[in-house]
């Protein structure tokens, strides 16, 4: 049996690294647009930072391929996916033949629709390549601004001010972070990184651009302005659907995948950032992980499905460490909060209960007791008369193990 993945990025490497473990006889094919050896893509924060060197940045050599009997392919481009030939056709006229194939391409760093967007100066950062080209702009530059107080933003933002960088983050909500804290928070998360040297600027919608031929800053909705001379927008990202949509599989805002990650064709599967299950695109590494394992295992046949991912995001802030698990902002009835925040400290603990069930958590300004508190929202854990407690600095977890 041939199997080719499409994307070299985390989901393509580790659904290839599993399958090769699982079956030895298998051909692998991994055909990535980039020209780059896997990296994995939180390294291209450390690389901005300067903490990491470009060597260190590759999580797999070329001889680990070849060592593994998986044959790399990179700076290919997918042309065409024939989905009755069974064939994948490339930017060069090449076509491949499959028995089974794999989508895990990923997606793309969306960009809203801001007048003089495509100026000199404004960048994302989604690819190597694009590190690269921040790291070359910014040598003669200082100021920046973040459009985007999400994941992301926050990263980029403390990569630049770690390298000295004058950084602002641009967010459209209220509050930063606004998917995984809940408003205590991101209030505090405000003070803590404008003490740090990075300025917040809430609730800002920008509207444009400015300077001509190169940025020299942003207009803001409301009128208001500030000087950059480097933007970054860190808006989200999009699925990459042209290659599924022009082969006729089922799509909505990802490839739809079902318990088995198969497409609505069943010779094809899609995992990672380009798929969408039962509703939910994850755009998460630990989903990407997840899905990419149980792929291998379906395709070898030995079927396991998926059931989806506890969305868990952790960052570290300028030293701040946050932690955001399950569902932390509830907006229907019948769910029960209870927090526990220490200014002083910088410190706020959170847990969200259903029916005495653990189904989220925030954990901020401390690293104490995480693994455990993932492990019970993961769980759905009945925390029973501990719900206050849990959040108490020194709380002996071992009362709640099953």
């Amino acid at each position: 049996m041939r199997v080719i993945v499409l994307g070299n990025g985390l989901c393509g490497t580790i659904f290839a690294k599993t399958l090769r473990d699982i079956n030895s006889e298998i051909e692998i094919d991994i055909f990535g647009q980039e020209q780059y050896l896997y990296y994995p893509r939180p390294n291209l924060i450390e690389f901005l930072a300067g903490h990491m060197p470009y060597d260190r940045l590759f999580a797999f050599s070329e001889a680990w391929y070849s060592d593994h009997n998986i044959r790399l392919h990179l700076a290919k481009k997918v042309e065409k996916i024939d989905p009755a030939a069974k064939t994948v056709e490339f930017k060069n006229r090449g076509v491949k033949e499959y028995d089974k194939l794999l989508l895990a391409h990923g997606a793309y760093a969306g960009v809203p629709p801001i007048k003089n967007v495509s100026i000199s100066g404004v960048f994302t950062l989604r690819t190597l390549e694009d590190a690269l080209n921040i790291q070359v702009y910014l040598k003669d530059r200082k100021k920046v601004a973040v459009i985007g107080g999400g994941l992301l933003g926050l990263e980029i933002a403390r990569a630049l001010n770690a390298g000295g960088a004058e950084v602002a983050v641009i967010e459209f909500f209220p509050r930063l972070l606004p998917r995984q804290l809940d408003a205590r928070a991101a209030t505090l998360l405000k003070q803590q990184i404008e003490n740090m040297g990075i300025q917040g600027l809430l609730g800002k919608t920008t509207e444009e651009i400015l300077g001509e031929g190169e940025a020299t800053g942003l207009r803001f909705k409301d009128g208001g302005e500030i000087a950059a001379e480097m933007i970054v927008v860190a808006a989200g990202v999009r699925p990459y659907l042209d290659l599924a949509q022009a082969a006729g599989l089922e799509t909505d805002r990802g490839v739809i995948v079902n318990a088995h990650l198969q497409t609505s064709h069943p010779d094809i599967y899609a995992a990672g950032d380009v798929s969408e299950h039962k509703g939910r695109v994850y755009g998460i590494i630990p989903a990407s992980f997840q899905q990419a394992k149980n792929a291998a295992y379906n395709i070898s046949g030995q079927l396991q499905e998926y059931e989806g991912t506890v969305p868990s995001n952790t960052l570290k802030v300028m030293g701040v460490h946050v932690t955001s698990l399950g569902l932390v902002n509830p907006e229907e009835e019948g769910y029960e909060e209870i927090f526990k925040l220490d200014e002083a400290q910088g410190c706020f603990k959170k847990v969200v209960l259903q029916n005495g069930a653990l189904v989220g958590a925030i954990w901020m300004g401390t690293k104490e007791g995480i693994n455990e508190i993932n492990r019970l929202v993961a769980q759905n854990a009945k925390i029973g008369d501990h719900k206050t407690d849990i959040l108490e600095d020194g709380f002996d977890f071992s009362q709640l193990k099953k």
